[in-house]
């Protein structure tokens, strides 16, 4: 049980991540050995009690029966978890397109029943509008997802990503990215501070449980500054607590990662518009990057561009992203 909305602080795990003499700022920056680092990740927050009574009491079973599971690779290996997509779809069949370092990943289903009203719930308590939808099945404490900030060439500027877990309880950690304490400490002894160059790097963690039938929530800000994973969990049955059991899903967990995406390939795949492409609307789509010279060129430009939002917090979009790019296809990620 968790109230409505909890907002996640480093204080509640400051003994955890800081030393004995770290004071943590009245304000929203955590202090480190006197000097204020990076703020928290205050745009993110837990939501619980999402989707109405008449909906949560047989949404488990309905998406593990509607959803087309499958599989996907990453860096040759299939990832700890079975997966699916879905989005809607428009009036020329066009649909949303989100690109994240994958050898491949499930084709794009349109919204099945159950998800769709899932999704008319997450829009209502968000106030925004979602157009995609990554479904993961975890389906024991063994499955998970290493740290990552999510890559957001295709993620409409602005908007909030939306993570809706059903099932066992598992826990989110937010990490600080080291650039985010590096880019700080540097900034505070350019100014004439007390450096701390030389001294063990702390990077604050937060913890969120997510239990069934809530909604994290992770703006913008913090997928900059922040890293996130579910890890394994490899307690045994005796140390977990019944939500984490959940004895009615055995173990099992489906996530939802609800996002606004503003890149849209044709109904055959061919064109590609929009934020994160290089012709931003329809009426001007260029066709996706075909194979050759120019395609593995432009894929290795677009993967360093993911790898640099995964390790700076101070990554620029305009820079990393702003001119779009029209490859679609990430085989061989490295």
């Amino acid at each position: 049980m968790c109230p409505h909305k909890l907002r996640g602080r480093v204080m509640t795990v400051m003994s955890d991540i800081l030393p004995a003499t770290a004071a943590l700022a009245t304000s929203t920056d955590i202090t480190v050995m006197g000097l204020a680092v990076v703020p928290d990740p205050s745009d993110c927050y837990l939501v619980c009690d999402l989707l109405d009574h008449d909906l949560e009491k047989n949404v488990f079973e309905a998406l593990r029966r509607e959803v087309d599971w499958g599989s996907m690779n990453h860096r040759g290996n299939e990832v700890p978890r079975l997966v699916a997509v879905q989005g809607e779809v428009g009036k020329d069949a066009s649909i949303p397109i989100y690109r994240h370092p994958a050898d491949n990943s499930p084709p794009l289903s349109p919204f099945t029943a159950t998800v769709r009203q899932i999704k008319e719930q997450v829009e209502a308590k968000l106030s925004q509008p979602v157009n995609h939808v990554l479904i993961q099945l975890y389906r024991d404490g063994l499955d998970a997802i290493s740290e990552h900030s999510d890559k957001t060439i295709d993620v409409v500027r602005g908007s909030k990503i939306v993570n809706v877990s059903l099932g066992a309880q598992r826990t989110m950690v937010l990490r600080q990215k080291k650039s985010a304490v590096v880019h700080a400490s540097a900034a505070l002894d350019k100014d004439g501070a007390d450096s701390i160059i030389g001294a063990p790097y702390y990077r604050p963690t937060v913890r969120y449980p997510l239990p069934h039938n809530s909604m994290f929530v992770l703006g913008l800000e913090t997928n900059r500054v922040w890293l996130h994973a579910i890890n394994r969990d490899k307690r045994p049955d005796s140390e977990k607590t019944l939500a984490e059991l959940s004895p009615e899903t055995s173990g099992a967990r489906i996530s939802l990662t609800f996002r606004h995406i503003g890149t849209f390939l044709s109904a055959d795949e061919s064109l590609i518009w929009g934020q994160g492409a290089a012709s931003k609307d329809k009426e001007h789509a260029k066709p996706v990057t075909p194979r050759g010279p120019e395609f593995r060129e432009t894929r290795i430009d677009l993967i360093r561009a993911f790898s640099a939002e995964n390790q700076d917090s101070e990554f620029n979009w305009e820079e990393g992203y702003g001119a779009g790019s029209d490859v679609l296809h990430l085989e061989g990620v490295e």
